[in-house]
């Protein structure tokens, strides 16, 4: 297991007009499973590639483990990558491919062969081991993927979006299993995802990234009730933040969809704001459903108990606490005072 450090971390491909990567300052702790996450090109690909020592980084330095790996060869810094495309071999059978980088170190047969079957048993694999990857279904091969960087016994893993090849219900299975798998080794974790969902269900703590600046990063609790600014307010909640202009211009108010709540026109509570709008959308979740209306040219939605659900069309009104209300400034984004006690 391994710390790592990014120290004003700036990466900036030929050609382009700004950095894909700005002066990026994170510290990662001894066996934490920390997530990369962002919009398409904000640069959490390329961050993780630079761990990897995949891409040049024009200025700072990278550190594993208090040692500068800026320079350093990908095969010399002891990580061990897991690919969006499993990259099997596909002539090769299980057992194989997850021995391959040991056999190409010249590590004994017998210690090849201790540690792919131990990694096999803890990824439920023993018994598909002389199987081809063809053979396999597409979990079952991201789980030789992960098989194939466990035997390593790397200092960091590095994982660029492992889930996203799979169907949504294995999906949510296998990044569950992960994340158990990961707090069992201990090993340092950098999980790259677009996936807001899948970032707030993995990691120890979620990097949110924009335009090659890192935004924020916190646990995902703190991620949802105290975004630093309106970007990460908008782009963390599925569905996100509601976000629309003040009374007076001053501010922008975030609400998330929970705070909202459906009301007659006599039972606003004292001291509420209140919106009404036409219902454009309504997702049925069995328990519960999410109202999508448009008020003033502003979409708004509320989270609502699956009973007395509106049609689309209707007119409603929403309703919400201001207490609960979060506060960006209209012109920066940046948070206006302390985050609302939900």
């Amino acid at each position: 297991m391994a710390t790592v450090t990014f120290d004003s971390v700036s990466i900036r491909y030929p050609g382009a007009e700004r950095p894909t990567v700005k002066e990026l300052d994170l510290e990662i702790a001894d066996g934490e499973f920390l997530v990369l996450v962002g919009p398409s090109g904000c640069g959490k690909s390329t961050t993780l590639r630079a761990l990897a020592g995949l891409e040049a980084v024009d200025s700072g330095t990278i550190s594993i483990d208090g040692k500068d790996v800026t320079g350093i060869e990908p095969g010399d810094r002891d990580i061990a990558m897991v690919f969006q495309n499993y990259a099997l071999y596909p002539h090769l059978s299980v057992a194989k491919n997850m021995g391959f980088a040991l056999k190409l170190a010249k590590l004994p047969a017998a210690e090849i062969d201790e540690r792919v079957n131990r990694a096999a048993e803890m990824l439920g694999l023993t018994e598909f081991l002389d199987r081809k990857p063809k053979d396999l279904s597409g979990g079952q091969r991201q789980r030789v993927a992960m098989g194939r960087a466990i035997v390593r016994d790397p200092k960091v893993f590095l994982m660029d979006e492992p889930l996203s090849n799979l169907d949504a219900k294995l999906r949510v299975q296998t990044r569950a299993e992960l994340a158990a798998l990961q707090r069992r080794l201990g090993t340092t974790t950098v999980y790259v995802t677009h996936d807001q969902v899948e970032a707030m269900t993995m990691g120890d703590r979620v990097a949110v990234l924009k335009d090659g600046i890192l935004q924020q990063v916190a646990p995902p609790r703190e991620l949802y009730s105290a975004p630093v600014n309106e970007f990460v307010a908008g782009f963390i909640g599925s569905p996100a933040m509601n976000l629309f202009p003040g009374p007076d211009g001053r501010e922008t108010l975030g609400v998330r969809p929970e705070a909202m709540r459906l009301i007659d026109a006599a039972d606003t509570p004292p001291g509420w704001v209140r919106k009404e709008g036409t219902v454009d959308l309504i997702e049925e979740l069995g328990s519960e459903s999410y109202v999508y209306a448009t008020s003033e040219g502003v979409r708004l939605v509320a989270r609502l108990e699956s009973t007395d659900i509106p049609a689309h069309g209707d007119t409603v009104r929403l309703a919400f606490n201001p207490d609960l209300a979060h506060r960006f400034h209209p012109e920066t984004g940046e948070r206006i005072g302390v985050a609302p006690r939900v």
